[in-house]
């Protein structure tokens, strides 16, 4: 029994010994300054914050470090967002009137300049990965400033979620809050989140080619944004509704996201890899998953004119419908092309199973997190509101998934056609809802 122990014990240090003496200076030196901005915050501002506020804060700065850690990029990617933001929040010396005098926040800094930059980064990211796919010379050239391009966008979504946080308390104090509680600000959450994730994989797999469809729905999300922002005006900061005013929000949304991000994340691997299947096929009525990607592009202008929505018959979403089919075009004439530079279908299958089981535990730790904190606000834990309702169908879809793979072995043209009908299930969920029904959750309608 001792002699059991022993040997354990002492694959416990070794293992932790190798673990720490695998870090680097520049690692320790990100912890150092992980722990330091953390305890500067809450020596600075834990008179705002409730308990409960506090604990998160703490808690952050020991996730934060193992993010860093267990994915290197992270680091340099959080200390050039802590270095911008800050920058930007002392450039206004606490004035909201210097974003039209002070050069870096008027053209970089500010939060609606740095969500533009987002935008637009976003935009050319996905032309140079489609360039790099269907370009029959420096395609992989290409593809790297696709990615790079893509590193930037997440960068500028980040520094104006931040710069915009700061923002909304130079407003007033009763006005400030995280920026996830609105459309706006979580449609710029789905699009640095979606981009991140896929980074991650891009790295992991060693390949660029993915990103050419993944980035397809984060421009999607940023088409929605711009319109958002002109006709809506929804860039303009307002307080919260009473039942957003929790620390609940915090938790519920982020986790929440994260789920929406990757599961449209692996609906478009399941689009790469019915495309790759479907390459050689020469009867054009059965490539199926082009025109389901064309017919569902060019639905939401429809969606949106039936929805009353009077901006929505304009020569925006014309223009928007129009680019989609050039897309689907594009895709369905370069279909041997594109095949040809993807990854194997077994890399496709295992970047789809990880995206779904990551998306679908941290959306089940949002579910439970809104159990919560509707029984704060609302008194009761569960109430069939469309949003909620909806949200479980969108869970017991991915749980079905899950168990179809794991239980008996669902792989191949089965899954890839179910994780692209679950993007279908997840719009509707996401933004559908909004759209066409009504309830409790009424503050996040267009």
């Amino acid at each position: 029994m001792n002699t059991a122990t022993h040997a354990s014990d002492t694959r416990v240090v070794t293992l932790n010994e190798s673990y720490f003496s695998s870090r680097t200076w520049f690692d320790w030196l990100f912890a150092v300054l992980a722990v330091a901005g953390g305890l500067f915050a809450f020596s600075r501002y834990s008179g705002a914050m409730d308990v409960y506020e506090k604990g998160i804060l703490l808690a952050a700065m020991p996730a934060v470090i193992w993010l860093g850690w267990f994915w290197r990029p992270l680091r340099v990617l959080m200390l050039v967002v802590a270095a911008c933001s800050l920058l930007g929040i002392l450039s206004y010396q606490g004035s909201l009137a210097r974003a039209d005098s002070v050069f870096w926040l008027k053209y970089f800094l500010s939060s609606q300049s740095a969500i533009l930059w987002m935008s637009v980064l976003f935009f050319m990211s996905t032309a140079f990965y489609w360039l790099g796919m269907v370009g029959r010379g420096q395609s992989a050239t290409m593809e790297m400033i696709g990615s790079r391009l893509a590193w930037a966008a997440v960068t500028m979504a980040l520094i104006g979620t931040m710069v915009r946080w700061y923002e909304s308390y130079l407003i007033g104090s009763d006005v400030g809050h995280i920026p996830v509680s609105n459309l706006y600000e979580v449609f710029v959450l789905f699009c640095w989140l979606t981009a991140a994730f896929y980074l991650y994989f891009e790295a992991q797999y060693n390949t660029r080619a993915l990103g050419a469809f993944v980035m397809l729905v984060v421009s999607a999300a940023v088409g929605f944004l711009l319109w958002y922002t002109v006709v809506r005006e929804a860039h303009e900061i307002q307080p919260l509704v009473p039942a957003l005013k929790s620390w609940w929000m915090k938790l519920h949304v982020p986790a929440n996201f994260i789920g929406y991000g990757t599961f449209s994340l692996a609906a478009m691997v399941a689009f790469a890899y019915l495309i790759k299947q479907q390459a050689h096929e020469t009867r054009w009525h059965k490539l199926t998953p082009i025109w389901l990607l064309g017919a569902a592009l060019c639905f939401v202008p429809i969606a949106f004119r039936q929805r009353g929505v009077a901006e929505a018959g304009g020569s925006y979403w014309v223009g928007y419908a129009l680019i989609s089919a050039l897309i689907a075009a594009g895709i369905l004439l370069g279909r041997k092309r594109i095949a040809a530079r993807l990854p194997s279908p077994e890399i496709l299958d295992d970047v789809m199973y990880k995206s779904i089981a990551v998306g679908f535990a941290f959306f089940t730790i949002a579910t439970v997190l809104g159990a919560l904190w509707a029984a704060e606000a609302w008194g009761g834990y569960w109430s069939w509101d469309p949003k909620e309702t909806w949200a479980l169908i969108v869970w017991l879809n991915y749980a079905a998934w899950l168990h179809m793979r794991l239980m008996k072995g669902l792989r191949g043209t089965v899954a890839a056609w179910w994780a692209l009908a679950g993007l279908a299930v997840t719009t509707f969920a996401f933004l559908g809802v909004n759209m066409f029904l009504s309830g409790l959750h009424s503050y996040g309608t267009l």
